[in-house]
């Protein structure tokens, strides 16, 4: 299914002009960095859930109050 898909994107820049080619390049790239992130992102948030010394907070204003006093 994906061979199929790129094949038609493939087929579909070649009909496009350089600069247009280059923002389509510039959009895959920023795509891709972005999924990147979000893949490290849920690989740290699965980790932390996994720590059995994990801190849980009932509420976002809790857990920010518990990292602003975190040095304290």
């Amino acid at each position: 299914m994906k061979t199929i898909e790129i094949s038609d994107i493939d087929e579909m820049i070649l009909n496009l002009p350089e600069e247009k080619i280059q923002e389509v390049r510039d959009y895959v790239g920023y795509l891709t960095e972005k999924e990147k992130k979000r893949k490290a992102f849920e690989e740290r948030v699965l980790k932390a859930a996994k720590e059995p010394d994990a801190v849980e907070f009932d509420t976002v204003e809790d857990a920010m109050e518990a990292i602003r006093n975190w040095r304290d």
